[in-house]
């Protein structure tokens, strides 16, 4: 009977199910129920959330059990996923009643995955502190009318609730409990099932067989099944019962159940949340205490435990154990953190998405450092790196140069095997596949790029800006110092490689490189050489090159590692970029939607040489012309139709604006957005009325890069100049300027819109910040105060030419 009943809430096609709870019975009479608790009256009004959004999707899972997945990237094919709930995440902080909002999360994001085709299982705790809360309102409210029985219209006596032993909660609380989590489940259309379990479920052989088929039928019929450790009647946990061998398995905590669980039930991926992050190498109350990103089976030497969790009986060992157990048999294990406000929305579907999120258990060890060990020996040897004199750093950096030339037959043999391999995927488009070739002619012009680049850092790191006496015998100094960690992401570009470790190495600056993978054999040559130029001072460490699976979106979370992140690539990728760092600044732009207005004073052959170029030049570029504006006086003149005809000559496909379009009785396909940047032989054209009229345009649908007048009108050029709040403003030249080679920086690591810091082309000197120094003779504030003898000077001191650092002769 009651398999008939679970069958008709079940989702015999999976995406096509989308019956009323009403069609289960027993749902029915639990939802019912849990009108009544009050711990559920919220949830009935509850709004689905924006999970409920997420378009749904059948995912592809074919994968055979047998073996755990060597990385996070690949927890995208887990099919079967067990979730185990620790009393720490379930329970509130004052261990009486449960967490309704972390669950109610945590739900949604199991629906999710298992409308997406997952098999899902939950294994939770949480029946002991729904019993207690049960439990305590009974008492009280039982003292409280014994009392007033007693003592008449005397005021009540001070009511203590006696211990409540742990199985009397759990058999209170496990009806509440599972009534609970039907109610949530149903508002996702939802069924669920209830399993308890004790050890001899497991060791009986008979009961597991039987246990085993109970729960794949449910799975079949696409049934979240709920299991909980029988609390009500098993015994408490045997001091030396631990976890034995591959077969044999102590169920004393939901951890051990959950391990065993998923082994069982051949389930890909076990995820474990408790009320911490995941593994520490320490206690995570200590100051030194770091974060495990993948931990190894033969790790557990190097890991020291702290005390449990305030709530449950198992802590981080029996986890871990645990965890190292269900590993051996096959599954794959995510301890995280369940409890974190900013997270717990997200942390399933995250860890499900191969997200670094908490601690991945993995049989497979890379032969090289993770990324976090990159950065911190990045940093290390960039702090060396800044302490070399500045003829030492141009010494890498033209030894760099020279390997460049020397190696390159190397360097073009591992560049045609990513152009042969790019052109057999076809994924590349023309102007990528452009980017990614390499040839002796851009070798020899980056060679001789990076030696500019050794020269002008002569006097760049602890330069002095400024110098004060603030007083006798106590001088300020303000100098040029490093940044700190550099996190450079680039595409299909390998010449990116060597012009920014340049600019890191003159900067002194620690650099860490994610290249992509459609140039890794380039790129690992060019990184090679680089290493061995920094080799020649002692600094190899200092430029890293990533090559393991990390995602960019997880590089852009290690705001304790890395300072500065700087894409050079498409624009989404610095979207995503900007969108993904937490913590970290960036320093780049989205989008180049350029513009040039072409004012009623121009001169026609001025006008057509500045818009072919910008245009025309290199119309991918980020500096390229995308928007065309002409004064309303010049649409019926000679200039307009030269313009036109000259970008017609040029293949350019133009789109009207709309007052353009307006002005046209038959006009060219009108422009879908005023923010559109083509990056390819298309521009929008669009009319305006004044010079006034095309700044509030390009101040409204502008991406603050670069801008352009051309005009003969020095004093509406002024204007234009003065007025317009972009990185780059030009006045009769064309938009192809704004590059940091052009500008006489040597080279750029890109082009920031940004306000703060660098803005437009950024070359050596936005690498670089400053630091306050203060030499004194014994000064205190209290010295400067009403009672103190001595007083603020504030005398500039002019700064000798010279190398950095150089003070005068006072």
């Amino acid at each position: 009977m009651l398999l008939q009943r679970l069958a008709l809430c079940s989702r015999l096609k999976v995406g096509k199910w989308n019956a009323s709870v009403n069609a289960c019975p027993r749902l029915s009479r639990a939802a019912s129920q849990a009108k009544h608790l009050p711990v559920c009256a919220s949830l009935r009004h509850a709004a689905v959330r924006h999970w409920s959004n997420v378009p749904f999707i059948t995912v592809p899972l074919t994968r055979a059990h047998g073996k755990s997945f060597a990385h996070r990237s690949e927890l995208k094919q887990a099919k079967r996923i067990v979730v185990k709930l620790g009393s720490a995440v379930v329970t509130r902080g004052d261990e009486c009643g449960l967490a309704l909002g972390r669950l109610a999360s945590i739900v949604e994001q199991v629906a999710v995955l298992q409308n997406q085709g997952r098999e899902m299982m939950i294994v939770t705790s949480g029946a002991v502190a729904f019993g207690k809360q049960r439990l305590r309102h009974e008492i009280l409210l039982s003292q409280s009318v014994r009392q007033a029985l007693h003592s008449g219209q005397n005021q009540l006596k001070d009511m203590t609730v006696p211990v409540l032993e742990a199985r009397a909660c759990a058999a209170a609380g496990q009806s509440g409990l599972m009534a609970l989590y039907e109610a949530m489940f149903t508002q996702y259309s939802t069924c669920t099932a209830q399993i308890l379990v004790t050890n001899l479920d497991f060791h009986d052989e008979q009961k597991r067989r039987n246990l085993n088929s109970t729960l794949h039928e449910l799975l079949r019929m696409n049934i979240v099944p709920i299991i909980n450790t029988n609390d009500a009647v098993v015994p408490p946990p045997e001091p030396n019962s631990d976890l034995q061998g591959v077969n044999v398995i102590s169920i004393k905590d939901n951890d051990s159940l959950a391990a065993r669980l998923a082994v069982e039930m051949k389930a890909d991926l076990l995820i474990a949340l408790s009320d911490v992050e995941g593994l520490y190498d320490s206690p995570p109350g200590l100051d030194d205490a770091k974060l495990i990103d993948i931990f190894y089976p033969g790790d557990q030497q190097s890991i020291t435990y702290g005390t449990k969790s305030r709530v449950g009986i198992g802590g981080m060992e029996a986890k871990v154990k645990a965890a190292l157990w269900a590993l051996q048999g096959g599954t794959s294990v995510v301890i995280a953190n369940g409890t974190h406000p900013k997270v717990t929305g997200h942390v399933i579907t995250d860890i499900v998405e191969g997200k670094k999120v908490g601690t991945f258990f993995s049989e497979v060890k890379p032969a090289g450092p993770t990324v976090e060990q990159q950065a911190e020996m990045a940093r290390h040897g960039g702090r060396t790196l800044a302490a070399l004199l500045p003829e030492q750093r141009s010494e890498v950096i033209c030894y760099l140069a020279d390997l460049l030339t020397e190696k390159k037959d190397e360097i073009l043999d591992a560049n045609k095997k990513d152009m042969d391999l790019a052109a057999s995927t076809g994924r590349l488009t023309p102007p990528l596949l452009k980017r990614l070739s390499l040839s002796s002619a851009k070798l020899n012009s980056l060679a001789i790029g990076l030696r500019q680049i050794a020269v002008s850092s002569q006097d760049s790191v602890g330069r002095v800006i400024r110098r004060t006496r603030v007083a006798n015998n106590l001088e300020l100094e303000q100098i040029t110092v490093p940044i700190g960690v550099l996190l450079v992401i680039f595409e299909s570009r390998p010449d990116c490689l060597p012009q920014v470790s340049a600019l890191a190495i003159a900067s002194g600056n620690a650099l860490l490189l994610k290249g992509g993978k459609e140039a890794a054999n380039t790129n690992r040559i060019l990184h090679q050489l680089t290493q061995e130029a920094l080799s020649i001072h002692g600094v190899r460490d200092a430029v890293q090159l990533v090559s393991t699976r990390e995602e960019v979106e997880d590089l852009c979370r290690l705001d304790k590692l890395i300072d500065l992140i700087i894409p050079r690539g498409s624009s989404q990728l610095v979207r995503d970029i900007q969108r993904a760092a937490k913590g970290i600044p960036v320093l780049g732009h989205s989008e180049g939607v350029c513009h040039v207005y072409v004012d009623s004073d121009a001169s026609i052959d001025k006008v057509i040489k500045i818009v072919r170029d910008s245009k025309c030049d290199y119309p991918a570029a980020c500096n390229a012309m995308e928007t065309l504006l002409v004064h309303r006086d010049l649409l019926r003149s000679p200039v307009f139709d030269q313009i036109i005809d000259m970008l017609r000559v040029e293949r350019v496909k133009i789109h009207a604006g709309p007052r353009f379009a307006s002005y046209l009785t038959f006009s060219p396909s009108e422009v879908k957005s005023l923010r559109t940047e083509y990056g390819d032989l298309e521009c929008c054209i669009e009319v305006v009325d004044s010079m006034q009229d095309a700044i509030d345009h390009i101040h409204k649908y502008g991406s603050s890069h670069t801008d352009v007048i051309v005009t003969e009108n020095e004093e509406t050029a002024e204007q234009f100049l003065q007025q317009l709040d972009s990185a780059c403003v030009f006045w009769n030249a064309s938009s192809r300027f704004a590059d940091g080679y052009r500008f006489g920086l040597g080279a750029e690591v890109g082009i920031s819109t940004a306000r703060i810091h660098a803005r437009g082309p950024v070359g050596l000197e936005g690498l670089l910040t400053t630091k306050w120094v203060l030499r004194g003779d014994g000064h205190t504030a209290a010295d400067f105060s009403e009672q103190g003898s001595m007083k603020f000077l504030h005398e500039n001191i002019p700064i000798a030419p010279g190398l950095p650092g150089q003070r005068t002769s006072n």
